[in-house]
C-alpha cells in the first residue's frame, strides 16, 4: 500500500492551530439550519449577504497585491464576491460592507486569509449540494470554481508551501486565525 505524502508543514500547521476559530466559524444561523436540514431561503439569503461583506474587501486587498504574487496565484480567477451579487440579484451597494477587516496589507497576512477563504471552497461544494436538494436557487456562490474547485485548492496549496518560509509561517498562521475570528463576528452580528 501506497502511503500518500504528509501534508507540507505550513498546511498540517494551519489546520491544527486554526481548528477550533473553523468550528466557531461554522456555528451561525445558516450552517445550523443546513445541519438540521431545514435551510430557509431568508437565512440563506441573510448568510450570502454576510460572506459578501466580508468577500468583498478582502478581494480588493487580494487584487492590490496580485502583481506582487504574481500569475501563478490565478487571482483574477479567485474572485467569488460577484457569485453572490449573482446569487441575491443585487449590486455592491446594496449589500453592507464588514467594518471590522482582518489585517490584509502584506502578502503573508493575504495568504493567511486566502488559506481560509479558498478552503471554504471546498465546503461550499457540500453545500451546494444541500441547497439543490432543498430546494434553493441560491447556490451558485456555494458552487464557486465547480470542477477546477480541487484542482485550484491543490495548486494554493502547493504555492503556499512553496512561499512559506520560517520568516513568515508565523504571519500567515496567524493571519488564518485573525480571518476566522472576524468572520465569525461579522457572521453573528445582527
Amino acid at each position: 500500500m501506497i502511503t500518500p505524502p504528509a501534508p507540507a508543514p505550513i498546511l498540517a500547521r494551519l489546520r491544527t492551530e486554526t481548528r477550533p476559530y473553523h468550528d466557531a466559524v461554522e456555528q451561525n444561523e445558516f450552517n445550523q439550519a443546513l445541519a438540521a436540514g431545514t435551510p430557509s431561503e431568508a437565512a440563506t439569503a441573510r448568510f450570502l449577504a454576510k460572506m459578501y461583506g466580508f468577500l468583498a474587501p478582502y478581494e480588493a486587498a487580494l487584487l492590490g497585491h496580485a502583481a506582487a504574487l504574481g500569475p501563478a496565484w490565478e487571482i483574477p480567477e479567485r474572485l467569488r464576491a460577484h457569485l453572490i451579487l449573482e446569487d441575491l440579484h443585487a449590486t455592491p451597494g446594496q449589500l453592507p460592507l464588514c467594518p471590522s477587516m482582518p489585517p490584509l496589507a502584506t502578502v503573508p497576512q493575504l495568504l493567511g486569509a486566502m488559506y481560509v477563504l479558498e478552503g471554504s471552497t471546498l465546503g461550499g461544494q457540500v453545500l451546494a449540494r444541500q441547497l439543490a436538494k432543498a430546494g434553493s436557487d441560491l447556490h451558485r456562490y456555494f458552487i464557486g470554481y465547480g470542477e477546477r474547485t480541487g484542482p485550484r485548492w491543490k495548486a494554493f496549496c502547493q504555492l503556499l508551501a512553496q512561499t512559506t518560509t520560517d520568516a513568515n509561517e508565523n504571519d500567515i498562521v496567524q493571519s488564518a486565525i485573525h480571518t476566522f475570528q472576524h468572520l465569525a463576528a461579522w457572521l453573528a452580528r445582527p
